[in-house]
């Protein structure tokens, strides 16, 4: 059996019930095989970025996995598929939009994965309830750099 690995997630929608699917997506996570939900955010609520529809509310998740990468990418793919999420267009209104933020301390730069996320360091939406739940992995530099984004803790 593989060494558990400690992941993070950033869950988010807005479409629907956006808060309960939120909270359900958050207790999914805890279903997940081989996987423990350690800890989650409270609910945040921002701007769409880079978007359009209504405000979404965010969260964030620090999981424990035995998971690779890639088999917990297809999870929480699955998850948003279960959630009612389509695909319309890039950046389209989402009832869940589960975003694997980090795996470990593993850095992948593949096609259909980039671990850290790409945008991580970019969206306040992702770093205040990163900051939350594990304080060491963001700095004040990164929240002072997003300070100008409307976020709203919930």
């Amino acid at each position: 059996m593989s060494r558990p690995i400690t992941a993070h997630v950033a869950l988010g929608a807005n479409l629907g019930d956006a808060r309960a699917t939120v909270r359900d997506a958050i207790a999914a996570l805890d279903r997940l095989p081989q996987t423990r939900l350690l800890r989650a955010s409270g609910l945040y609520r921002s701007a769409p970025w880079e978007a359009s529809g209504p405000d979404f509310i965010n969260a964030v998740a620090a999981i424990e996995t035995t998971l690779g990468a890639h088999e917990l990418l297809h999870a929480l793919q699955a998850l948003e598929l279960q959630a009612g999420r389509e695909r319309p267009y890039r950046n389209a209104p989402r009832t869940l939009d589960l975003d694997l933020l980090l795996y470990g301390d593993a850095v992948i730069d593949q096609p259909d994965l980039s671990v850290p996320h790409p945008r991580l360091r970019e969206r306040a939406f992702v770093l205040l309830p990163l900051a939350e739940i594990s304080p060491a992995l963001v700095t004040a530099d990164e929240l002072q750099a997003v300070a100008d984004q409307v976020i709203e803790r919930l």
